[in-house]
């Protein structure tokens, strides 16, 4: 059976920048961008901050910085750190990426951080020197071969364990006694 894989343009495979309600002056769970660590899925810290503006999310959206040098260092990470319901925040310098209905969020996390996606959004950043911005209309529109459903799945399967193995022994390491000789 010979897999078939439709293009699509990004917008049509997940929500960007979606809305959520957070309101001024509320506690909530705040990733400023130091946060986050270049080419790592995972959200390692966080602080509780009083809400006054920034990017919104939820868990299994993904999140890209849009800013130079951060999207070019790798700067992307789905977001696993809220409780069921819970709206976090962070830089307003983020794109928030929600998967859409027959869209796997682990499939779109990484494709988030594929070439596919990366490439043109460094090339169409604009502004000052330093101060580069991704421009959203173009990464909204970069066109994609998309999988089935089920294919998004078992590749995004693959390279979520992949991920969770490099997060054990990342783990395991930082506990191993300093090496003597």
């Amino acid at each position: 059976m010979k897999s078939e894989w439709i293009m699509k343009k990004l917008s049509e495979i997940a929500e960007i920048n979606p809305h959520e309600n957070l309101s001024k002056g509320v506690m909530a769970k705040k990733v400023a961008m130091d946060k986050l660590q270049p080419f790592c899925r995972d959200i390692l810290s966080f602080d509780i901050e009083t809400f006054s503006g920034g990017t919104k999310f939820k868990n299994g959206d993904t999140i890209m910085a849009r800013i130079t040098p951060c999207l070019e260092n790798g700067k992307t990470a789905k977001v696993d750190i809220l409780e069921d319901g819970e709206v976090g925040f962070g830089s307003t310098e983020y794109i928030v990426f929600r998967a859409k209905k027959d869209v796997d969020e682990d499939y779109l996390y990484y494709l988030i951080c594929s070439p596919l996606v990366r490439e043109p959004s460094i090339k169409s950043m604009v502004g000052s020197s330093g101060r580069q911005r991704v421009q959203t209309d173009v990464v909204q529109n970069i066109e994609i071969a998309v999988p089935s459903l089920t294919e998004q799945k078992k590749i995004g399967g693959v390279l979520k364990a992949l991920d969770d193995k490099i997060a054990i022994n990342t783990a395991i390491n930082k506990n191993l006694p300093p090496h003597q000789e």
